[in-house]
């Protein structure tokens, strides 16, 4: 494998190298809908002019899963952060189901054996769409199906509307195919329980609203919920009567009740849980609600004995849950540890929302610190991004800037062109974009002072594309590359040439740090860095 930086000669800088990931901010020729075109970004479009700037693939193949895929936060800041294509996210699961290891494994055995001896119900929940980013309603099909064929006669599903990964107002399409497909199943109790939007309802993360999973908690363990309906599709329609514009993901929690008025699917001693998400941010909180023997988040009231079992690990950490359909991804040989062990000091930092993704994620599914690492996290407040579109950029800065000259390697995510772009509101995602670049010119402004050099890319699509191909709002993330851009003033730039590699994607980013920061040793499953070092 080709490493440019097993040149003699090195780069340094008395500054440091500053890494600015915008969240959600893809690369598209189209202009309608395209925020990141709209706006009025003088800073941006001077660095794509001025500046050695490359296109970076960062979905499909290149970010580990399958091909067409649309990339994600979670596998795009695994592979910026460990400079490898891993097999991963959906890539690794639909493998598992393929081969039949998600049936042998000891939670699904375990699942299996329990409920046939005690008769008791499987419930199943995670986002329900095919959007194929956090979880995906084949799965779930699928895992129904093999607990028929176990002979499991009771299960209840409990819906996490999407809205985001699939356009906002899906419903009740997935609701009618559900219901269509259990209606295979008639000497069988199979039945939704409850249902409620992902914005709302069990699915946080990063413990920014615990509100959240205590409404699901409610819903699914006591039959508690804001409503109560006798069936899915009656819910959305109510809702939608109700406000004509409102979002899957911002649904209302509500229940299923029989014609006694009492809940059809609350979880009871003895009964088994699935969470099908295989992405871990909005999965890891009511994971912990459900084996956590301390919980301090919230009034659990009465728990019930259940085996909660997820699709994987959500915390390779504090391994939860302990019990998995299909083992966790193990990343080794991150840009974190390499730099530890050279005694390069670093620093992350981004606000609630997308902290655990410049971190956790970034550092391949782990919290831990490398030696002389430091993470700042920046308190997201309330998720009202359409009236706040600037979100806490101007923080994030502020913060970055008070620490610039006490850290080699810096790195931050802006996360306004993926949670403004999840609302699809054009006028927004243009304002978060000028936030952003404003914000930038205020670190380019620092870093020049400091004799250091400032990257700029993004995890994946998503603001670039607010509209569909007919003109409607689309939330969904992209496939579409992503910008990589590099802001150097300092007598380096004469020193290095941005390669045009044919496959360049967010795992050539880990090589090119590190061959910034002059380590030009870097692993060997590393994929090559993004510049040619002249001699």
């Amino acid at each position: 494998m080709e490493k440019s930086g097993q040149k003699n000669t090195k780069i340094s800088y008395k500054g440091p190298v500053v890494l600015a990931v915008l969240d959600g901010v893809g690369l598209s020729s189209k202009r309608d809908g395209n925020a990141l075109q709209l706006a009025h970004t003088d800073f941006l479009n001077d660095l794509a002019k001025n500046y050695p700037a490359v296109a970076l693939r960062a979905s499909g193949e290149a970010v580990g899963i399958l091909p067409g895929i649309m990339g994600n936060s979670e596998v795009g800041h695994n592979a910026i952060g460990c400079g490898q294509i891993i097999k991963q996210g959906i890539a690794s699961i639909e493998e598992a189901f393929a081969t039949g290891k998600v049936w042998q494994s000891q939670a699904w055995q375990d699942i299996m054996n329990r409920l046939k001896n005690n008769q008791r119900t499987l419930h199943f929940s995670g986002i329900f769409s095919d959007g194929n980013v956090h979880s995906s309603i084949d799965h779930l099909e699928k895992m129904i199906e093999e607990a028929n064929a176990n002979g499991i006669k009771s299960i209840r599903v409990h819906l996490v509307f999407d809205g985001r990964d699939v356009p906002p107002q899906s419903e009740p399409k997935y609701i009618q195919r559900l219901e269509s497909f259990l209606r295979y199943f008639p000497d069988c109790d199979y039945k939704i329980a409850s249902g409620g939007g992902r914005m709302v309802y069990i699915s946080d993360r990063y413990q920014n609203d615990w509100g959240m999973v205590e409404k699901g908690w409610n819903a699914i363990v006591h039959g508690k919920a804001e409503y109560q309906f006798t069936n899915a599709t009656d819910a959305v329609h109510a809702f939608r009567a109700k406000d004509p514009k409102i979002q899957d993901q911002y649904l209302p929690s509500f229940v299923i009740t029989d014609d006694n008025k009492q809940p059809i699917g609350k979880v009871k001693d003895g009964d088994a849980f699935i969470y099908y998400d295989f992405r871990a941010d909005r999965a890891i909180e009511i994971a912990m609600a459900f084996t956590y023997n301390d919980f301090p988040y919230f009034d659990r009231g009465a728990c019930p004995d259940v085996y909660f079992a997820g699709m994987t690990e959500y915390n390779s950490d504090t391994h939860v849950p302990e019990h998995q359909l299909v083992p966790a991804v193990q990343i080794n040989h991150t840009l974190n540890n390499f730099l530890g062990e050279r005694e390069i000091s670093q620093l992350a930092i981004s606000e609630t929302v997308k902290f655990g993704h410049i971190t956790y994620y970034f550092n391949g599914n782990s919290y831990d610190k490398a030696p002389g690492e430091e993470h700042i996290q920046i308190d997201s407040g309330p998720s009202d991004y359409d009236n706040r579109p600037w979100m806490k950029a101007a923080e994030i800065t502020d913060t970055v800037l008070e620490n610039m000259d006490k850290y080699r390697f810096i790195r931050l995510n802006y996360p306004n062109g993926d949670m403004v772009g999840h609302l699809a509101n054009v006028e927004s995602g243009i304002v978060a974009m000028e936030s952003i670049d404003i914000q930038l010119a205020r670190l380019a402004k620092k870093v020049d002072e400091l004799g250091g050099v400032l990257l700029i890319t993004a995890d994946h699509g998503n603001i670039e594309e607010l509209l569909d191909q007919y003109g409607q709002p689309k939330t969904s993330h992209t496939t579409n590359p992503v910008p990589f851009l590099v802001y150097d003033n300092t007598e380096n730039r004469a020193k290095y040439r941005l390669k045009r590699l044919d496959d360049a994607g967010l795992s050539n980013i880990a090589g090119t740090i590190a061959t910034l920061l002059g380590q030009d040793d870097y692993p060997g499953d590393w994929r090559t860095s993004l510049i040619n070092v002249i001699e």
